[in-house]
């Protein structure tokens, strides 16, 4: 009699989910530069057509795949459906923040939240999931913390658009873990919940004649038309990648977005990097190092 026992997916790297995952981590790491391009059009215009046109992508992806009847089942259940609005509401909400920080000048703000992410993503594990951590990476977190610190005590006030990225992002990432649905019928539902008032904020503008989406520069219209491209492309890829990589390889790669982040804030925008943000970001960095070691030594004892 045949096996009819659904095979365990290997924990193991694949040279295609290497591919995935590091052509997603590049895209968001030349994200800035697209967003500097759209400084001069208010981030909610910019947030309003990534999510309209996320949608025939996200919606295209999901029929070649004959994943719909997964998004009927969410879109009858109030349930999923009420949890697809806290996330929705949380990823808008962090790229409003991060198309705000690329266009005022903010750059290596949002490369720190970036960096700080995933020290904020254990620390959740560990207080509201119970998730037991090594002591390297309690030291980790408690040097993140020192950072944000000094980055305070220098400014006068906390680091706000790194704190809002980390923690919108932190928490979608949270909830998004117990949503049951796909990665990319996740998606899906969330530009679609989000889609309403977005569509209704560009009528507005259209009828104001305050918009700049179809009104004089040819460039502005493509540029925000490519929002969706921007938006939707890399989180597919992303989903793809992490299904076929150990989590290990993905706990490195997740540096490289960040990283020509803070590359292009400083030697190609020009940001002032400063003496505090001198002290901040190695502290981060070597947290990061602190946090990656634990995670590759913990994730070799699991494999032996």
């Amino acid at each position: 009699m045949a096996d009819t026992t659904t095979p365990i997916p290997r924990n193991e790297d694949s040279l295609s989910g290497f591919g995935f995952a590091l052509a997603a981590y590049l895209l968001w790491g030349f994200l800035p530069l697209y967003m500097k391009a759209l400084a001069h059009v208010p981030p909610v215009e910019v947030i309003a057509h990534r999510i309209l046109w996320s949608v025939p992508i996200a919606g295209a992806l999901l029929i070649l795949t004959g994943r719909t009847a997964d998004l009927r089942h969410a879109i009858t259940t109030p349930r999923m459906l009420g949890m697809a609005a806290v996330t929705a509401a949380l990823v808008s909400t962090n790229w409003g923040i991060y198309v705000w920080a690329i266009g005022s000048g903010h750059t290596l703000d949002a490369a720190l939240g970036y960096y700080i992410n995933p020290l904020f993503s254990i620390f959740l594990g560990a207080v509201l999931l119970r998730e037991r951590l090594a002591a390297a990476q309690w030291v980790a977190i408690a040097l993140s913390g020192l950072a944000v610190t000094i980055l305070t005590l220098e400014a006068g006030r906390l680091p706000v658009v790194a704190l809002g990225l980390t923690l919108t992002w932190g928490f979608y990432a949270l909830f998004k873990k117990s949503l049951p649905i796909g990665p990319n019928q996740g998606f899906m539902l969330e530009v679609l919940l989000l889609s309403p008032a977005a569509l209704y904020y560009m009528v507005h503008l259209a009828r104001a004649g305050t918009g700049h989406f179809l009104e004089g520069v040819s460039f502005d219209s493509w540029m925000l038309f490519g929002c969706g491209a921007v938006t939707a492309v890399p989180l597919i890829l992303y989903a793809n990648g992490a299904k076929r990589l150990k989590l290990s390889t993905i706990a490195l790669m997740q540096y490289i977005a960040p990283t020509m982040i803070f590359l292009t804030a400083v030697f190609v925008f020009g940001e002032e990097f400063g003496s505090a943000r001198a002290v901040a970001f190695p502290l981060i960095w070597a947290a990061l190092v602190l946090y990656t070691w634990s995670m590759v030594r913990q994730a070799r004892v699991a494999g032996r």
